[in-house]
Order: structure tokens, then C-alpha cells, then sequence
């Protein structure tokens, strides 16, 4: 993911000139910014790009699985109407539980619309894995059982992991984190360096959007087609970032703080009866199968269901049993398609009441924005259209970073006596530290900040600009060590 627009910058690109030598005491040279987004832009651009198309090309794969699942486990998940009424929840219950006597029910999906009821079982040999047994509502007749993760099927599972961890578990956690983490600045990167080459040109906005179709060849046509594209994704991208790195391990970790600092969780809904402390529903299913759960009596699905419907829960819901005998059940809608339905509800059968309701409307600012745009990352927000942008996004993405790495094939030396295999970055070293003095004492505490929040961020940029003087200082010692002899 990511704008790598200049490694965009071709041999027109002048160098900045030879930073004064160390110890000269003479007064510094500094330059303005160029230079040094150029330079960072070459570096993230080749070094981080290739987590970048792993993670375009999982999250690609990802994209179709709304419309795979149905092909590949259409016998569970598909129901005939066939102009009959549901049977009640409670008998699709007891049809699921016959035919999974073990494990402990977490929640249940009732089925509508020619979908089945989606019955799910823990238990602790499983871990984070479920079993879902799949029923018919109009004939209670169980359709299958699958082995799920938080409702997902296996194929679906196996796709959202790959995207996630690359089946490496928490380590393969770093890829997508590093993407995430620098999505963001080589796509503002690369933005600021195409207008700062255009600026002064004429028709400055067309020349921005849009490739240069006269340049037949070579860098010039290839940095206008990688440039302008990015421009076009740069929304998008963004989008990603932000939204990526909010469930990553480290910088996700960060964000969840600043989320309890703010008091901008997901509100908590109370399932505690009769005074009682019982445990608070804060997320469901999601939140983890109960520790301690009673047996639970299927009878009263129907009932808990009635009283839900009643105060106004509509839509696609799910229903999760008591944690122990001082809880209520809780029923929470799952409508993820925009206008998005999520409000939850915590029912006493017994008494026939809602003992805690949280709406959706009532959540904090940034709770809100943060379900919504996990919604559209994994494109459920707004259904197929939500898909096909994501597809697009990586699509475009992949073809960004190639006309990138063109680019740095098509800068490399030809000549006999200096041919190289790939070209060198566009600026010489030296940018890092020939900043104005205002830029470091307001850049250096931000980029110290942002390293701290986002450390795979904050990491590979100290190794870029370590390798830049290590790099530096061995070339210098190498040429004194010529001019001597």
C-alpha cells in the first residue's frame, strides 16, 4: 500500500550539494524539505513496498470472500423458504444441541431471508475456534457443522489470517503493521513531491491527475503514470492506514489507550440482574465464551427473543446466553451494511423486562468511527460497492509499486564502465541532516512521537537513516584513503 511516488524524482532531480565537513565548525548548508522526502520516499518505497503487495494481494483476496463463502459451503449456510414460516429458535436450538451434545453454547444467529440459523459451541480444547452447527429454521433440520473463528468460516478464516499474519501467527503480525505504518507516509510523501514538481507549471491540476501521455517512454512516462495514480489512491490509502493500524499488536495497543484515556470505548451494557454484580456484555460473542456458564434452558430463546423484537431490535441479531445465574441473556443486532443497525439489549426472560440497553446513536464520537471504518476495511460498510473500492484500491496499489520499481530499473547506469543492476536513490545522502534549523527542532520531537506510537514506524526509520551514515562515512573514508595514495 503505498503512493511510492518519486522515487518520482528522475536524473532532472538535481542533488543537493555536499553537506560542509564534520568538525569544520564552517557554518552549515542547510536545504529545504525536498530532498529529504525524496530520499525517505526512495528508501520506503524499495525497502517497504514488498509488505506492502503481500498485504495488497491478501487484502485483495480478502475482498471476495462475502460472495466465496455461499459457493463454498452453500449446503450449511442456505435455507429454502420455500413459502414456510420459521420454526421457533428454541426447537433449532435443541435440533443443534442433539447433534453437538458437547461444548458450552455461546450464541445464536437466528436464520432469515433463506439463511440457517447459525448455532455456536465452545469449548477449551478448541481455543479461540468454535464449532457452529447450521439448521434450517423452517425444518429444524441440521445442515452441518463447520469448525468457525468468531462466526467466520474456515475458507473465510484462512484468507483473513493470511491478510493478518501470513499464517505465521503473532510474528507474522509484524508485516502488516509495518505496511500499515508507513502506508501513510509514502503516500502524503509521494502527494508532496508530485506538487512540489509541478508547481509553477501550467495546467498544474491536469498535470497533477493525470499522466503525461506525450513522454513515450522511459522514466518521464513512467513516473507520470505512477505519480498520478497514487494521487487518485491517495484518499483511499489513508483510509487503510489508519484503519489498519488501529487492531495491530503495538501501535493498536496505543490506540486502544488513547481510547480508554478519552473514555471513547464501545460503551458497556449491564447484563447484571436483581442488584446482583454480574459480568458486563461489553462485545458479545467477540469478547470471549463465558467462563462459568449455566445450563442453559433453549425455552427461553423464544422469549428473550420476543422481548428483544419488542423494544425495537430489528434486523440480523445475535443472541448470547447468560454468563451465570446472576446475568441476563443479551441480543445484539449485527447489521454491519450502512445504515449500519447495532444497538444491544440485555433481557431478563424471567421477569419478561430489558434490564440495559445501549444504542448505537449514544456511542461516543470515536467509537463510532473506529466500528465504521473497520467496517469498511473489511468491506461490509456498504456491501458490494465497499468491495469493489477495496479491490480497486488494491489493484491500483500493485501498480503504483510496480511503475515504482520500473522506475528504479530504468534510472540505472547503462554505460560499459558504470553499468548497474538497479538505479541509485535520486538525492545524495546528506538530507537527512541538512534540514533548516526550524525543521529539526519541530520535526525531530514529532517523528520522536510518532516512533513511540507507532514503532514500526519509528524503527525501520532509525535503520534508514543509520545505514545512510554508515553508508556515507565508509564512502568518505574511502575516497580520503584514494586521494591520499
Amino acid at each position: 500500500m503505498s503512493l511510492t511516488s518519486a522515487r518520482s524524482a528522475g536524473p532532472a532531480e538535481a542533488p543537493p550539494p555536499p553537506a560542509a565537513p564534520a568538525g569544520s565548525g564552517a557554518g552549515r548548508r542547510t536545504y529545504g524539505l525536498g530532498p529529504l522526502l525524496l530520499r525517505l520516499h526512495f528508501y520506503a518505497g524499495v525497502l517497504v513496498a514488498p509488505f506492502l503487495v503481500l498485504a495488497a494481494v491478501t487484502g485483495l483476496a480478502y475482498t471476495v470472500t462475502p460472495q466465496l463463502d455461499p459457493i463454498v459451503y452453500g449446503t450449511e449456510l442456505r435455507a429454502d423458504p420455500a413459502g414456510r414460516t420459521a420454526l421457533p429458535v428454541s426447537e433449532q436450538v435443541a435440533a443443534a444441541r442433539a447433534a453437538h451434545p458437547d461444548g458450552t453454547l455461546t450464541y445464536v444467529a437466528p436464520g432469515a431471508d433463506g439463511t440457517t440459523t447459525q448455532v455456536v459451541f465452545t469449548s477449551p480444547e478448541l481455543g479461540e475456534d468454535q464449532h457452529s452447527v447450521y439448521v434450517d429454521p423452517y425444518t429444524a433440520q441440521v445442515k452441518g457443522q463447520l469448525t468457525t473463528w468468531f462466526g467466520y468460516t474456515p475458507v473465510r478464516t484462512w484468507i483473513d489470517d493470511l491478510h493478518r499474519n501470513l499464517h505465521l501467527g503473532t510474528v507474522g503480525r509484524h508485516y502488516s503493521e509495518l505496511a500499515a505504518s508507513w502506508l501513510w507516509v509514502v503516500a502524503l510523501g509521494g502527494l508532496a513531491l508530485w506538487w512540489r514538481r509541478q508547481r509553477g507549471s501550467r495546467g498544474r491540476l491536469r498535470r497533477l491527475l493525470l499522466p503525461d501521455l506525450a513522454a513515450r517512454k522511459g522514466v518521464r512516462r513512467t513516473r507520470g503514470w505512477h505519480a498520478s495514480t497514487g494521487v487518485w489512491l491517495v484518499v483511499g490509502l489513508l483510509f487503510l492506514s489508519a484503519t489498519g493500524l488501529t487492531w495491530s499488536r503495538y501501535a493498536g495497543a496505543n490506540f486502544g489507550a488513547g481510547l480508554d484515556a478519552l473514555d471513547a470505548r464501545t460503551p458497556v451494557l449491564s447484563t447484571a440482574l436483581g442488584g446482583a454484580d454480574g459480568p458486563a456484555a461489553g462485545g458479545g460473542h467477540h469478547g470471549g465464551a463465558p467462563t462459568a456458564a449455566p445450563p442453559v434452558d433453549p425455552a427461553a430463546i423464544d422469549d428473550v427473543l420476543r422481548i428483544a423484537r419488542a423494544d425495537g431490535l430489528t434486523g440480523p441479531v445475535e443472541v448470547v446466553p447468560p454468563a451465570d445465574v446472576s446475568s441476563a441473556w443479551t441480543v445484539e443486532q449485527v447489521d454491519n451494511v450502512w445504515p449500519v443497525r447495532l444497538d444491544r439489549v440485555a433481557v431478563d426472560p424471567a421477569a419478561g423486562t430489558v434490564v440495559d440497553r445501549s444504542d448505537f446513536a449514544d456511542w461516543p464520537l470515536l467509537a463510532k468511527l473506529s466500528s465504521l471504518g473497520i467496517s469498511a476495511h473489511m468491506g461490509l460498510l456498504f456491501g458490494p460497492v465497499n468491495q469493489i473500492l477495496l479491490a480497486a484500491l488494491a489493484v491500483g496499489l500493485l501498480c503504483v509499486i510496480f511503475w515504482g520499481y520500473r522506475m528504479w530499473w530504468q534510472r540505472r547506469p547503462t554505460r560499459a564502465d558504470r553499468r548497474a543492476v538497479v538505479g541509485a536513490p535520486p538525492v545524495a545522502r546528506g538530507a537527512w541532516w541538512q534540514l533548516p534549523t526550524w525543521a529539526i527542532v519541530i520535526g525531530l520531537p514529532a517523528v520522536f512521537l510518532l516512533g513511540w506510537v507507532l514503532p514500526l514506524f519509528g524503527i525501520p526509520l532509525l535503520a534508514f537513516i543509520v545505514v545512510d551514515l554508515v553508508v556515507a562515512a565508509w564512502r568518505r573514508r574511502r575516497s580520503g584513503a584514494a586521494v591520499s595514495a
